[in-house]
């Protein structure tokens, strides 16, 4: 069995007898390992669900990729694009892309006998993707696009809904705004009202059959305003944003959800500051706590020290003594962090016991994201940073004389 170890190992077993000043210390180093583990798992958990959430929200309302024509950008009221091209809808079948479909907007205003309202109205197809909006429904449904009839339905949301008083089931009209400014009413049945918290979508955006948009605009039916692309993972984005946009053809321009909302991006982006930041932080009192319980160690077993080194031992074998011991302290911390701070994201996660101001915060809970590879990386991290910084402390063992350690009390 290797020396070290085994002197360690029974310095452990006789942690009841230490002295009393030095349990309470050897205790409060690994509670705020465990602690810095906690605030880290937790910090992480609670960024990246955050940036999901709201990533998720965005990219709802307008895809992962946009594609229209170039005299269409950074408004709602779109040239016309022929929906027969070469990628619609084969760009699917390309690695790292889930779905291609067509839309089209257009300004309007909702009337009723008391209020009005600005909005855009969103066309969809047949092909549209109704995963998004099916989980932010609150009252009523979706409804089912029919390519040869048009669809007389509506979804408004709540905000939206309130604000006109309008509920499920209730007639409306909606007028679209003409390029020559008159008004063109419609009357729609009011299907669904949804909710994202995201008050400048929610605001704005009311979900229609793109039948409509095309009738009022003069389009035939293979016009449309573009088409969203959707993709598998929102880490390719860059990526299969610059292949679509070098495969779509000359006369037409695509962007992301990126170069679309910045502003929000550049936001969720600093985010990660901020957990780096918490990191650090919680690393260094990691670090500065197991310092200060591996020198309290070797100051109670100054005579053993001296013993050992007297009969031969060289410094470096003294040195992983300790090392291994405060090693052990450090596991024991982690793995009381990992079980607290895994634990509190779990129950955040099934009963949602931490609210937040949606209006503020833009979701209702605070939101968790566990993910098994940043634990592992967070645990791994914080272990090899704390055993490598007890080098430093660990360096005073080979100052200490074995004839002066052996008289030491």
């Amino acid at each position: 069995m290797n020396l070290e170890y085994f002197i360690s190992k029974n310095i452990i077993k006789g942690d009841n007898h230490s002295k009393k000043f030095t349990k309470p210390i050897i205790k409060i180093s690994i509670i705020a390992i465990a602690l810095s583990l906690i605030v880290m798992i937790v910090a992480f958990s609670i960024v990246s669900g955050f940036q999901r959430e709201i990533r998720n929200k965005v990219i709802g309302f307008g895809s992962h990729i946009q594609i229209t024509s170039y005299d269409s950008q950074n408004t709602y009221e779109a040239s016309p694009i022929n929906k027969n091209q070469d990628f619609y809808p084969g760009l699917d079948s390309v690695e790292g892309i889930k779905y291609i479909q067509i839309y089209a907007t257009k300004a309007g205003i909702i009337k009723t006998k008391e209020e009005i309202y600005g909005v855009v109205v969103k066309g969809i197809g047949s092909d549209f993707d109704w995963t998004f909006f099916n989980e932010k429904i609150v009252d009523g449904s979706s409804f089912i696009i029919d390519d040869e009839k048009k669809q007389n339905e509506i979804l408004l949301s709540n905000h939206i809904a309130s604000k006109m008083k309008l509920e499920v089931g209730d007639k409306m009209f909606l007028y679209f705004i003409q390029k020559n400014g008159q008004l063109r009413p419609k009357d729609f049945i009011v299907k669904g009202i949804y909710q994202t918290g995201l008050e400048q979508f929610d605001n704005l955006y009311v979900i229609a059959d793109i039948a409509h948009i095309q009738k009022r605009n003069g389009w035939d039916k293979n016009q449309v305003g573009g088409f969203e692309v959707l993709i598998d993972n929102y880490k390719d984005i860059d990526k299969i944003g610059d292949y679509v946009y070098n495969n779509i053809g000359y006369d037409l321009h695509s962007s992301t959800i990126k170069e679309q909302n910045p502003d929000i991006f550049n936001w969720l982006a600093l985010q990660d500051l901020n957990v780096n930041v918490i990191i650090i932080l919680m690393i260094i009192v990691a670090v500065i706590n197991i310092i200060s319980a591996l020198l309290i160690l070797i100051l109670e077993r100054t005579n053993m020290i001296g013993i050992l080194k007297a009969l031969g031992m060289p410094n470096w074998n003294v040195r992983k003594i300790f090392m291994y011991n405060a090693t052990h302290l450090i596991i024991k911390g982690l793995i009381w962090g990992n079980v607290i701070g895994i634990s509190i994201c779990l129950l955040q996660q099934q009963f949602g016991f931490l609210t937040l101001p949606e209006e503020s915060y833009y979701v209702s809970e605070v939101p968790i994201e566990l993910n098994l590879s940043n634990i592992l990386i967070l645990n791994g991290g914080t272990l090899t940073i704390c055993i490598l910084m007890l080098l430093i402390p660990s360096y005073v063992i080979t100052k200490i004389s074995p004839v002066k350690a052996i008289r030491f009390d």
